[in-house]
């Protein structure tokens, strides 16, 4: 059996947050600050109100990747037990959004299931379109409007800030036009993946030599952003199309970007000018992992068929997270940058509660909430010097992990789930079950159709109904910076 990291749950007692103590525990010091740097805010330093204009509108959209209400909930009773409250649940208007995706072959037929790509095209730009898409149109392969290109056309400040690769689906449909979300770098352009033919890319008409924008990178590299920060450092070290030995970072560095890698380098950044911060080579590393590098695990049974649960693990430091800035803390430095006399547009993405959901790893997604989590207490600092700020949570669709029952009530019928199956050990001592079970491969775990909540301050008294379709967040954001809407 896993050694378990043992927590004593934090809990409200008349409106106070009481910290958790902490049990003697392998890994225990580093998982409990990791935790109090989660859920008090305190790892990442606000930005200062000195500088801010006077009452310009902002806009501060936080995307966590595939966080639907279950994920919330199987992070919430992890990270704060079941009696237990995060930032996320005192938003003080809640809505649900519902996610639409259209065919490719026949955009008049509704898709049900959404991908990254198209779910974020339709909050950056108002527009559905289908599957992969980044901020073009299902089929007729038109660009769309971001609200990132009509806030730079107003002269407004910009950011993007990920925990993935900033040239991935969801950053890159906020200010790049391509067809397909996987032609990320120059030599991701054209490519043939017999094995998995869906991994194969065209984006030839978007090759810069046919009079294209180039691959996402390159578009990234060419924009008037002015702070990007994430992964995605292998994309801007390829050579960029039609230069004999140019980089894509080079590209940047010619178009006024500060080019860093480290998080004591963004610390270290002058305050001024265009910054790009890429600190792993695609995505981030996230900051927890299962006991021992646990993962949910498909149910056995013995040579007479009883059920034979997997082992409960907790969760505990990722080793490979030592050194990466955390998401508040590349959330505070780009409102640092931000925080000036304009108006602006921020999004800030906690990526890997899909990808680590798709990898069948229920500590690595709740890590991930975590760091949403921790960085809406800096966003929420900076909003009560800023009261004019909208904040924005939401996700892009819904993800595979479910919170299940950890032993089945049919366990007298020998039944089991028959899928990947985890069993949490909790810091409050209880054994929580998360169930993965979209497809039977040996791949990944496949999105749901879920709707996802909409969680909302600064909305200035307006009503905002109880379900609104995902284009309403462009809406609402550009409705707010008083940009033209659709």
């Amino acid at each position: 059996m896993h050694n378990d990291i043992v927590v004593e749950s934090k809990r409200v007692v008349q409106g106070r947050l009481i910290q958790p103590r902490a049990s003697a525990s392998s890994g225990l010091a580093t998982i409990a600050a990791a935790a109090c740097a989660a859920l008090c805010g305190c790892a990442a330093q606000t930005p200062s109100a000195a500088g801010a204009g006077a009452g310009a509108p902002k806009v501060i959209l936080l995307i966590g990747d595939g966080m639907d209400d279950n994920q919330i909930t199987i992070a919430r009773d992890y990270l704060v037990g079941f009696n237990g409250r995060l930032r996320l649940d005192d938003m003080p208007v809640r809505s649900a959004v519902q996610v639409q995706t259209l065919s490719e072959d026949d955009p008049a037929v509704p898709v049900y299931v959404a991908d990254s790509a198209n779910s974020a095209t339709s909050m950056a730009s108002g527009v559905l379109t289908s599957a992969g898409r980044i901020a073009t149109t299902a089929k007729a392969d038109r660009d769309l409007t971001t609200i990132m290109e009509l806030a730079i056309g107003a002269g407004f400040g910009t950011g993007l800030v990920t925990t993935s690769s900033v040239t991935d689906a969801t950053p890159a449909s906020f200010i790049a036009h391509i067809n397909e979300r996987l032609c990320e770098g120059p030599t991701n352009m054209l490519q043939t993946n017999e094995r998995f033919p869906w991994l194969s890319t065209d984006c030839s008409a978007d090759l810069k030599s046919n009079g294209g924008r180039g691959s996402i990178a390159e578009q990234i590299a060419a924009s008037q952003l002015d702070v990007v920060l994430g992964g995605g450092a292998r994309f801007f070290a390829q050579t960029a199309e039609g230069e004999a030995a140019r980089t894509v970072s080079d590209l940047a560095a010619a178009n006024g970007y500060r080019v860093v890698g480290t998080a004591q380098a963004l610390a270290g950044a002058p305050a001024g000018g265009k910054l790009l911060g890429l600190f792993a080579p695609s995505t981030m590393p996230v900051q927890w992992r299962g006991a021992g590098d646990a993962a949910a695990e498909l149910v056995k049974r013995a040579p007479d068929g009883r059920v034979q649960l997997p082992e409960p693990f907790a969760c505990e430091p990722n080793p490979g997270f030592a050194g990466m800035p955390r998401l508040a803390e590349m959330a505070s430095a780009a409102l640092r940058r931000l925080d000036d006399v304009r108006s602006f547009m921020l999004m800030i993405e906690s990526a890997s509660i899909d990808k680590q959901s798709h990898e069948r790893r229920p500590c690595g997604q709740i890590g991930e909430v975590a760091q949403l989590e921790e960085t809406l207490g800096v966003v929420l600092d900076y909003t009560r010097a800023h009261p004019e700020t909208l904040v924005l949570i939401t996700a892009d669709h819904g993800q595979a992990a479910q919170l299940a029952v950890e032993t089945s009530a049919y366990v007298t019928l020998n039944v089991a789930s028959p899928g990947h199956f985890a069993r949490l050990r909790t810091p409050e001592g209880g054994i929580m079950g998360v169930n993965y079970a979209t497809n039977d491969s040996t791949l990944q775990e496949e999105h749901t159709g879920v709707e996802v909540p909409l969680l909302v301050s600064g909305l200035r008294g307006r009503a905002l109904p109880a379900m609104v379709p995902q284009t309403e967040i462009f809406r609402l954001a550009a409705e707010h910076l008083g940009l033209r809407s659709r």
